[in-house]
């Protein structure tokens, strides 16, 4: 399912976040959205999934614009995994991932046989099975994280968006869940901090500065490395992976010390 973001501005406290932002997602593909901190990646995420409305544009999902029907409808469209969250309530693992049932429920409708199924899938499609009876808040970290994706695939949206989704994660877990989110061949928009996550993973890259698009095309041409220098203030390559044979994204320092040299 295609998604569409046109002119979408938005001002906070007087400040401009965002300004004039167009972006389009192709059905089926990873978008990934790139840039400094502070330059509107969380914040263009969050006009997508109805977190936040914006004094200007719009965000169609499909054929439907994703302020003007429910947030019912808007949560059968599109799952949501974000940094920071709110659950601390004692709910067990199990518990948590069928909340992502809820958009497809009616008011008094109750979780039933066909609902624990997904929730079963989901949670061995992040290798979280032998959780589901523990309790979401004694978990780590990274496992919370997981346990929150699970929640997004048991929504059964045809779109996923994920804010950082690899944070707190270790390396390992890192890249199994960005294998699983190529796999799951959703349209997909992810925020990413790791310019060499973004090159391997996502087909197109969208660059945010200052609240505004910079740059919008594939990773070798966003990521081309006059701009990168512009505006990571490093030095950068795209070569093939030693190991995999994917696209490797390489920085180093715009000069290096001599202090910090190696001498054979």
């Amino acid at each position: 399912m295609k998604i569409q973001i046109r002119d979408v501005s938005v001002v906070i406290d007087d400040l401009p976040i965002l300004g004039d932002v167009d972006v389009d997602v192709e059905s089926g593909t990873v978008t990934g959205l790139i840039g400094p901190n502070g330059s509107g990646k969380s914040t263009l995420l969050r006009c997508v999934y109805r977190a936040l409305k914006p004094v200007r544009g719009s965000v169609h999902i499909g054929e439907s614009d994703v302020w003007r029907g429910t947030a019912r409808e808007a949560g059968r469209r599109a799952a949501v995994v974000v940094q920071d969250h709110d659950l601390d309530n004692g709910f067990s693992v199990e518990e948590t991932v069928l909340m992502g049932r809820t958009p497809h429920k009616g008011i008094l409708e109750r979780d039933d046989a066909g609902d624990r199924d997904i929730v079963r899938d989901a949670l061995g499609r992040v290798g979280m099975t032998w959780a589901a009876r523990r309790v979401f808040t004694r978990l780590s970290g990274g496992e919370r994280q997981r346990v929150l994706v699970a929640r997004a695939l048991a929504q059964k949206t045809p779109v996923l968006l994920l804010d950082e989704p690899t944070n707190h994660l270790d390396i390992g877990a890192q890249l199994g869940l960005l294998d699983l989110v190529r796999e799951l061949g959703l349209t997909t928009v992810v925020a990413l901090h790791d310019l060499d996550h973004a090159t391997t993973y996502c087909d197109r890259l969208v660059l945010l500065r200052a609240g505004r698009v910079l740059s919008a095309g594939s990773p070798a041409e966003v990521l081309e490395p006059d701009r990168v220098a512009e505006v990571f203030g490093v030095r950068s390559v795209i070569v093939p992976h030693p190991i995999t044979g994917r696209p490797h994204f390489v920085t180093a320092a715009t000069s290096v010390p001599e202090t910090s040299r190696i001498v054979d």
